[in-house]
């Protein structure tokens, strides 16, 4: 059976990073895209791989994570789609200080560098939304260091809680939430341990602000979330 035959052009103009280029602009990006297709649990790039080009998600999920040498590792950043990483590296070309492995299947986009450069020089404002999403990226990292420094375990817990409020609707009074990926994913992302994630999740539920089954949350008062641990 023959895969469908992507249309490169298509799904790019679709993204928020190209969405404001023109159709041929588009055409000189089309040459250098490559489809990568990964599997749940499969690796896209190890730490210290040299980068040649960065990485957009069509569908899928993938975690970009330290790894260390007592086999644990700490979740730097949960990518979705219409996301994209690895510019940062591309631009300073130096080895890759993550590695990369699909949390579900995903299809993927890797864009080499040199017209991704050519366009960067002919076009300011793709230069200034590179730009934007590089900053926007940093000053994620600042508040992850923000939020470990300076809030309790249960407080960074509440605050991801609060994050997956549904888009389509107000955050407030009782809602569902699903967790996007494993709950061991999450604590690495929240540096704690998953033994220390399930007991504040139990906590929660005790205090009747939570209920969980398995990966689905009902949120039963977000206003008395909000303050718990304060």
């Amino acid at each position: 059976m023959h895969e469908t035959r992507l249309d490169i052009p298509q799904i790019l103009s679709r993204l928020p990073l190209f969405q404001e280029l023109a159709p041929e602009q588009i055409a000189a990006l089309e040459p250098a895209c490559r489809e990568r297709r990964l599997a749940k649990g499969e690796m896209l790039f190890q730490k210290g791989d040299l980068p040649k080009g960065f990485y957009v998600i069509v569908f899928g999920q993938i975690k970009l994570a330290f790894p260390s040498s007592q086999g644990n590792e700490k979740v730097m950043q949960i990518v979705g789609p219409r996301q994209s990483f690895g510019e940062a590296i591309m631009f300073l070309n130096r080895p890759c200080p993550v590695f990369a492995e699909g949390l579900v299947d995903s299809l993927l986009l890797h864009i080499g560098s040199g017209p991704v450069f050519a366009l960067l020089e002919s076009d300011p404002l793709f230069a200034r939304r590179m730009l934007a999403g590089l900053s926007m990226r940093l000053h994620s990292l600042v508040q992850d260091v923000e939020t470990y420094s300076l809030r309790s375990s249960a407080q960074r817990v509440v605050g991801y809680l609060l994050q997956q409020c549904p888009q389509d609707g107000p955050c407030e009074g009782s809602f569902d939430i699903s967790l996007p990926t494993s709950k061991q994913v999450i604590a690495s992302r929240l540096n704690l341990t998953p033994e220390t994630l399930s007991r504040i999740f139990h906590d929660l539920a005790v205090n009747g602000l939570i209920g969980v089954s398995g990966k689905q949350i009902t949120i039963k008062d977000a206003k008395r979330l909000r303050e718990f641990d304060l």
